[in-house]
């Protein structure tokens, strides 16, 4: 059932993950792995398989959304374990009909749901997440997949009944020594990781070493996003940008999916899950083709002042129908100094006459670097003008966010040009603690403001001084 398995970088930190786990090493472990990325044979097959091969005495629970999918993980393993290369790596742990017939082997329990390991206390028992565990003791309790799809994740009532399910059934049954495992796809902020994340002790490890010697009560908590986000780590090594496992969802398959649907691809392939009815904007309206009167083409550009801020450079088109076309854009979390050459060539291949730029912590020297650039290269007739904005950044996107979209047009494959960009825009939330970067809706409510302001628009824009 192996022969088609490969072992990417992806699989190998997940299994050594589970491995620790196994050991004992993580006592209580929520991982979020994408759809067809093999978290359920992981998680619900080989750990089992490898957790009572070294101790036979376990007892085991694995639960899923559906009584019929968890039986299908419970024979999955019963053919693993009674296979002969299984056997002879653990011949103490064997299942009933698998050898010679013994006293113990006829008390020994065996159906396609439920088996005990032969001469021992141990086995396991699979239930959807309705079932019940009464009369059994959970030494392990392994939850893959408690919701079937988006429709039941969207429901309050299915995520309390997993709730309620959990607690007053599945927990029931664990003591001081148990293990906890929630493996499975986010589909909804308030899902069983997302509840536990919020109502317990979490571990982001960044490095191996964070995971060792951990206090029992704390859960270690991992994402492998289908595109890497973020920088590099030793447990997920990629770059920004990169596929999880490429040779079976490459980045192109997958930007495809974002483009589709990106507030469902943040939640399903990046762990990321969003509830639409709390975004601020929605989606915005497109163009395939420029204004034929077009006022001046200028660009407004929010410097990153945080470790984790990202630089948004926008050029766009001001049409003389009083609405602001997007033409190009720069979004990226490099260092400033390593993306001045980049905003002075995206000014001058897209002919701007005017750019505005954040001049706060360091934006004034990134400013003058990008003027330095444009006279160097002999690109003339661009002003740039630095400012500085002091107005609250959460009162100015969320004051101005009904005009942003009302006033800004996207072109017609923004999605596919800028995905991390649409994303985060798409993505972006009202309760503003809640999104992780605010660089894009920053910059889009700059430019309805210079804009505005300018043509004695009802907008303000406090707080800035021009040069």
């Amino acid at each position: 059932m192996l022969a088609d398995w490969e072992q990417t970088p992806f699989h190998r930190a997940y299994y050594r993950l589970l491995e620790a786990f196994a050991e004992g090493r993580i006592r209580r472990m929520m991982v979020s792995v994408p759809p067809q990325h093999g978290k359920s044979l992981g998680a619900s097959v080989l750990l089992p398989a490898y957790l009572l091969g070294r101790n036979p005495e376990l007892r085991i629970a694995v639960a899923s959304y559906s009584f019929a999918l968890a039986g299908r993980f419970a024979q999955q393993l019963q053919r693993l374990m009674s296979e002969e290369p299984y056997r002879a790596v653990f011949p103490a742990t064997r299942l009933k009909g698998s050898g010679p017939r013994s006293d113990s082997e006829r008390t020994a329990r065996r159906t396609a749901q439920e088996f005990d390991c032969v001469g021992f206390s141990g086995g396991l028992k699979a239930v959807g997440r309705t079932g019940s565990l009464t009369g059994n003791r959970v030494d392990v309790l392994i939850a893959d997949d408690l919701y079937k799809d988006a429709l039941e994740a969207n429901s309050p009532l299915v995520r309390d009944r997993v709730w309620e399910w959990y607690n007053a059934v599945a927990r029931t049954r664990l003591h001081d020594s148990s293990r906890e495992l929630v493996v499975c796809t986010r589909w909804h902020e308030e899902d069983l990781i997302g509840r536990l994340r919020h109502t317990e002790r979490v571990v982001e490890p960044a490095a191996w070493s964070q995971i060792e010697s951990l206090p029992p009560d704390v859960w270690v908590a991992v994402s492998f996003p289908a595109l890497k986000n973020g920088p590099p780590s030793e447990v997920d090594p990629r770059r920004e940008g990169e596929a999880l496992w490429p040779a079976r969802h490459s980045a192109g398959w997958l930007l495809q999916r974002r483009q589709a649907d990106p507030v469902l691809f943040e939640a399903l392939y990046q762990g990321n899950p969003v509830v639409r009815e709390g975004l601020l904007y929605g989606d915005f309206e497109t163009y395939t083709a420029l204004p034929k009167g077009v006022l001046h083409r200028a660009n407004y550009t929010d410097t990153a002042d945080k470790g984790r801020d990202r630089l948004c450079s926008i050029c766009y088109v001001a049409g003389d129908d009083g609405l602001f076309y997007l033409t190009d854009l720069l979004y990226t979390d490099e260092a400033m100094e390593e993306t001045e050459s980049a905003v002075a060539a995206m000014l001058a291949r897209n002919g701007t006459t005017t750019a505005h730029i954040e001049s706060n912590n360091g934006g004034r020297g990134f400013g003058r670097a990008v003027e330095r650039r444009l006279q160097e290269t002999g690109v003339q007739g661009c002003t740039l003008r630095l400012f500085h904005q002091s107005g609250n950044k959460e009162s100015r996107i969320l004051t101005h966010a009904s005009t942003v979209v009302r006033k800004i047009r996207m072109p017609q494959d923004w999605r596919i040009r800028w995905p991390v960009f649409a994303t985060d825009v798409i993505g972006f939330r009202r309760v503003f603690r809640a999104n992780a970067h605010d660089d894009g809706p920053d910059a889009l409510t700059g430019i309805v403001e210079t804009e505005l302001s300018a043509r004695g628009g009802r907008i303000r824009v406090g707080g800035f001084t021009k040069r």
